[in-house]
Formats: C-alpha cells, sequence, structure tokens
C-alpha cells in the first residue's frame, strides 16, 4: 500500500467479507507474541517518507512504512537523534535483509537502554494518524510539544502490535544526538554487586543513561569489551565530551573497582548498540527469548533462579530488564511465567516456534477489570476482530 486511502479500502474490504489481516510492514517483527492467523496481509512498507522536519522545533513526522534508517539518517544530518534508542531486533528474531520501519517500531513499542534515564517511546510520540477496523481515519496529537487535542490514542496504539489500528502517520519528538559518549566498565561484579552499582549510579547526580550487567559468557559476545574477562557492569555518560569525562571520572572515584576501564566514544556506542539490540545474549536457532520486567533490586535472583532450566541471559535497565534465552518448550516457558509472578514482575515472550507461540500464554493474563476493558476497546476500535487477531491473546 502506498496511500493511506489504499489502506482505508483494503480494510474495508476485509470488514465486509469478514477476512483477517496480518498487519505489518516489512515483516521483521512477525515472530514477536502469538502468530495471527489472517486469510490477507497488509503491508505499510510502500507508505513511505519523511512528511514534516523541524529541527528547530524538535519534530519530525513521517509515513508508517518509512525505514528507520532513513529517519535515523535525516536526524543526524541536523545532529539529532530518536530519544528511545529503539533496538533492531532483526536478527535475534530471524528477520534479516530488511530495514526495520517506523510504523513497526511504535506498534511495539520497542525501547533500548536509554529507557531507563528518558522513557519509552510511547513517551514520545507526539501524534498519530491511523485507520481503525471501522476502515476509518482516525487523528490524534499534534506536531508541537504542547497539545491537547482530546483522547490520548497516541499511547492507545503505540504497543499495540496492529490490533487496535493500521498505523499510517507517526510524530514525534526528538532531541539533539549527544557530542560524546562514555562508558564506565566496572569488572569482577556478580549480579547482585552489579545491580548495587548500577542502582547507586542511577541514582547519582551524574545523568547516567545506560546500565547493564553482563555474565562472563556475554562479555565475550561483545566486540568493544575484548580483553575483558568476567562479569561487568557497564555505565554510559552521554553529553558534551569535557561533561562526560568529569562525571565518568567521578562515578569512577565514587565506586574505586579494580580493574575499572573507561571506553572512548566509537567503543561505547559500539558496546551500547549491541547491548540495544540484545546481541549479548547466547541463542541457538532453536531457543526461544523471554524478556522479563521487574524491580532492578529483583533482576539477579530472576536470573540465577532460572539458571538450572537451562536458561541465560543478562540484565539491562539497571537490573529492570531481564533479558533470557532457552529451552523453546512448554516446560521452561512454565518456569519463566513463574519466576516472573513471584517476582511482582511481567514478561513476554519475545520469540519461539509458532508452536509454543500458539499453545501458552505469550503475555501474562490481565486481572478481570483490566481485560474487560481490553475488551471493550478492541470492540470500539475493530468490531469485526479483522486486525492482527489472537497476536496478545486466543480468541482476542
Amino acid at each position: 500500500m502506498t496511500t493511506e486511502d489504499s489502506i482505508v479500502a483494503v480494510v474495508a474490504d476485509a470488514v465486509r467479507a469478514r477476512e483477517p489481516l496480518l498487519i505489518q510492514g516489512n515483516g521483521t517483527k512477525a515472530g514477536m507474541l502469538r502468530p495471527v492467523q489472517a486469510a490477507r496481509t497488509l503491508s505499510i512498507a510502500g507508505l513511505s517518507g519523511v512528511t514534516l522536519y523541524a529541527p528547530k522545533e524538535l519534530i519530525i513526522s513521517a509515513w508508517a512504512g518509512t525505514p528507520l534508517p532513513e529517519i535515523e539518517a535525516t536526524l543526524a544530518e541536523a545532529g539529532q537523534h530518536l530519544i528511545a534508542e529503539p533496538p533492531d531486533l532483526s536478527d535475534l528474531l530471524g528477520a534479516t535483509g530488511k530495514p526495520q520501519t517506523l510504523g513497526g517500531v511504535v506498534a511495539t513499542n520497542l525501547s533500548g537502554p536509554r529507557r531507563v534515564a528518558w522513557g519509552a517511546m510511547r513517551d514520545h510520540v507526539m501524534g498519530v494518524r491511523a485507520v481503525t477496523g471501522r476502515a476509518e481515519v482516525i487523528r490524534s496529537g499534534g506536531r508541537v510539544l504542547k497539545n491537547v487535542t482530546g483522547l490520548d490514542l497516541c499511547k492507545l496504539l503505540t504497543g499495540s502490535h496492529g490490533t487496535l489500528g493500521v498505523i499510517t502517520e507517526i510524530t514525534l519528538k526528538v532531541l539533539p544526538a549527544p557530542e560524546a559518549t562514555g562508558t564506565l566498565v566496572l569488572p569482577g561484579l556478580d549480579a547482585a554487586a552489579g545491580v548495587a552499582v548500577l542502582s547507586a549510579a542511577l541514582g547519582s547526580p551524574f545523568g547516567v543513561s545506560g546500565a547493564t550487567w553482563l555474565p562472563a559468557e556475554a562479555v565475550a559476545r561483545v566486540p568493544g569489551l575484548a580483553g575483558i574477562s568476567g562479569p561487568v557492569a557497564l555505565i554510559r555518560v552521554e553529553e558534551f565530551a569535557s561533561s562526560v569525562t568529569y562525571r565518568i571520572d567521578r562515578l569512577n572515584d565514587q565506586f574505586a573497582v579494580a580493574g575499572a576501564v573507561t571506553l572512548d566514544t566509537e567503543t561505547s556506542r559500539s558496546v551500547w548498540k549491541s547491548v540495544r539490540d540484545a546481541r549479548p545474549l547466547a541463542t541457538r536457532p532453536d531457543d526461544a527469548v523471554w524478556r522479563i520486567s521487574v524491580r532492578p533490586s529483583l533482576g539477579p535472583s530472576v536470573l540465577d533462579g532460572l539458571r538450572p532450566h537451562g536458561v541465560g541471559g543478562f540484565l539491562d535497565w539497571g537490573g529492570g530488564l531481564v533479558w533470557l534465552a532457552g529451552p523453546a518448550d512448554t516446560a521452561t516457558h512454565t518456569a519463566i511465567e513463574a519466576a516472573a509472578r513471584a517476582a511482582g514482575g511481567t514478561w513476554t515472550l519475545l520469540r519461539a516456534p509458532d508452536t509454543l507461540r500458539g499453545a501458552v500464554r505469550v503475555v501474562p493474563d490481565e486481572p478481570a477489570p483490566l481485560a474487560r476493558i481490553t475488551r471493550e476497546v478492541k470492540a470500539a476500535m475493530d468490531p469485526a476482530g479483522i486486525l492482527n487477531p489472537g497476536r496478545f491473546y486466543a480468541g482476542l
């Protein structure tokens, strides 16, 4: 589809025929959550291009099918970047060869290591246009930082995985890209000690924008950390070069860990790109991949408790995000669900064979009152149930 009108026409035809639609861009995230059983595929990859860029206003608008590298290149020319640092999980999801689209990133609410300091992707979506399951075009938000335009459908659609509407155009808030990036590498810390340090760093006045702990086996898979042995805690600072140097030095003084190393800007950016894209995660082709979100102090115990099940991983967001990979079977999935519940957290089955994705819960069941609201919102936005049916829950 190359126009919004053509998307409206396809959705209208699907409503009349009661034919479910698989909504996607380049399909780089088709392996996430439950498989969709659809009669037709509606791709928005042809709906591409930047529609507005106002660097002085820190705003960019683009059609949802615009390749993310194109957005990033446009911003880089003006010295700006996407705040949420969205990851590229194409390799992890087995979808190499095509770039992810802006719409795909927003529809899945994917955010990178900077989320711990600057918020998720949905926090930076200022406006959206979308086609609902009624074949109606809706618009929410606007192109200014201060806008009051009714219900905040931007946050509702962001992270909805195409189940409520086909996002067609997106407006994002952006910021100047940092001049320099520095990383303090603290070796020899186990998960609990590492998270304690990361928490202290995030609570310090030094503007930490990334806080990750990697076990020894994960360190070996990050080229920028070559020569470092054992587990490490990584602390990132971004800003003007002189400020980065000062703050990294102060953090180094504060923690005084033997063997600490400081990485320069180029190496730091390479390392954090690896962390962003979950490359430290050891995965075999037939492994499943999960993400658990918990209180940061509980991340180490979740990770340690799952090792007997053949599950390994690393910690991001100061310990609050646990990346996991392990056997793609029901028993392992059940153990991960139990670990997340015991820690008072939530979980997502990010990658697995279709047989497992179709047989188990890929996200936790919602409490009854919230589930009722979910059904009511779905009925209002997509009464025929044709948009990515079953992506989150069977029958919805």
